[in-house]
């Protein structure tokens, strides 16, 4: 309770002070390194100085948050290469990714309907119902205006695998990047989140109309196709709308997770919106997510998504990568009543092939993440705290993964010749 209250007063005596959360940001700097800072959007406060000694004064937290923060951001990034593009790949993977489809959090929920309903759907109805009154009841979560979360990661690339060998990671606990993140949500579909990891920091962000993600190596882009939640904000943040993003979803069956007997949910995103996100050479063929809701409980205690992208361009052959995310939400509790998941685990496979028979490569991500402080309704916070960075580019950016430099292959012309479109996944 201490350090919400640090929180709140922090926050409010910015307000009282009448310091808009536009006016804190500041032009992009150069990092001695030769990477841009890019442009912080309040309500977060900015990375640290060009000496690395101060961190300005547009602070959106208490003091201890502030100075761990400080920390992340200020790190001082590896020199080594592997290491720079190991990272590049874990941050454009598992930064920012995007849930599968549009849904808005004014939305209303729909009622339970048995007749002439097919029981894969009716079933699912019935399954969000049980989460929703889980996690809170629907009340109180259509009385949240706002939300703030904050918390740890650990991240590390655990194993690649080609068609010869398969590298693991020795000591991967301490080979991993440690850093944190912050989230802002507000109604109507406005979010924004940084990640500092490594030295290094990933931002994204919705206005409600566009959603765009700014990267130390490709700047500020827009996302294509239609508005879509943060996936980070689905595993165990929002319960509004999680329910909602499996509105349409039907329940496909049982399975135990962790000892745990679970219902599956299935979502799969229909072939407009996948085309509305796809650019360029890279298109987008399926996206599937499934949502495991424990028996017990409730409550939702694994996600797994798996899109696939085709990208081909003229006179070259096609080459396909099969991105999946599997995540775990653990450590439920009670946040001003609504049940939050503290803790959680996420393995990433990114899997390409194509050309030959031979030449796919395979390479495993892991993220564990810890929520240190989550806070509703938080005085202040404005549409101004969601404006996109002024530095904005209009060429959007695509949803294949920033491909590491030993498994382009042939596709590396592809990469290079579509740089500017084909960036991290969404």
């Amino acid at each position: 309770m201490e350090r919400k209250q640090g929180f709140f007063s922090a926050l409010k005596d910015e307000v009282i002070r009448g310091l808009s959360p536009v006016r804190s940001r500041r032009r992009p700097k150069l990092l001695t390194d030769g990477s841009l800072t890019g442009e912080t959007l309040a309500p977060l406060y900015e990375g640290p100085d060009q000496d690395g000694s101060e961190l300005g004064e547009s602070k959106r937290a208490g003091s201890g948050i502030g100075l761990w923060m400080k920390g992340q951001l200020s790190r001082a990034p590896s020199v080594g290469a592997k290491y720079r593009s190991d990272l590049r790949l874990l941050l454009g993977v598992m930064g920012a990714p995007l849930a599968p489809v549009h849904v808005s959090s004014v939305d209303p929920f729909p009622h339970l309907c048995i007749k002439d309903t097919p029981i894969e759907t009716s079933s699912a109805q019935y399954i969000l119902q049980q989460y929703t009154a889980a996690s809170g009841g629907q009340k109180l979560q259509n009385s949240i205006k706002n939300a703030y979360a904050m918390g740890k990661v650990k991240m590390v690339a655990s194993e690649l695998e080609t068609a010869s060998r398969v590298v693991k990671h020795k000591h991967v606990v301490g080979a991993a990047d440690t850093g944190g993140f912050v989230l802002w949500q507000m109604n109507p579909d406005m979010w924004y989140v940084e990640l500092a990891v490594g030295g290094s920091k990933v931002q994204a962000g919705c206005n409600g109309n566009l959603v765009w993600r700014h990267t130390p190596w490709l700047g500020s882009r827009t996302a294509k196709g239609p508005v879509r939640p943060l996936r980070r904000a689905l595993q165990g943040l929002d319960p509004r709308t999680t329910a909602s993003m499996f509105t349409d979803a039907k329940c496909v069956g049982e399975k135990k997770i962790n000892g745990e007997d679970c219902f599956i949910l299935k979502l799969t995103a229909d072939p407009q919106t996948l085309k509305a996100r796809s650019e360029g050479p890279a298109e987008i063929i399926r996206h599937v997510l499934f949502g495991y809701f424990s028996q017990k409980t409730g409550l939702i205690v694994h996600m797994e998504d798996s899109h696939l992208t085709r990208i081909q361009a003229t006179g070259t052959d096609a080459v396909y990568w099969e991105t999946t995310i599997n995540s775990s939400m653990d450590d439920y509790r009670s946040v001003e009543g609504v049940m939050i998941a503290h803790s959680g685990h996420s393995v990433v496979t990114l899997f390409r092939f194509g050309e030959m028979a031979m030449s796919h490569t395979k390479t495993r991500m892991e993220e564990a993440w810890t929520i240190e402080e989550v806070a509703f309704n938080v005085p202040g916070l404005s549409i101004d705290c969601f404006i996109p960075p002024a530095d904005l580019k209009s060429a959007p950016f695509s949803e294949t993964s920033d491909f590491p430099g030993g498994e382009r292959g042939k596709s590396g012309l592809v990469v290079a010749s579509h740089r500017a479109k084909v960036a991290a996944l969404g």
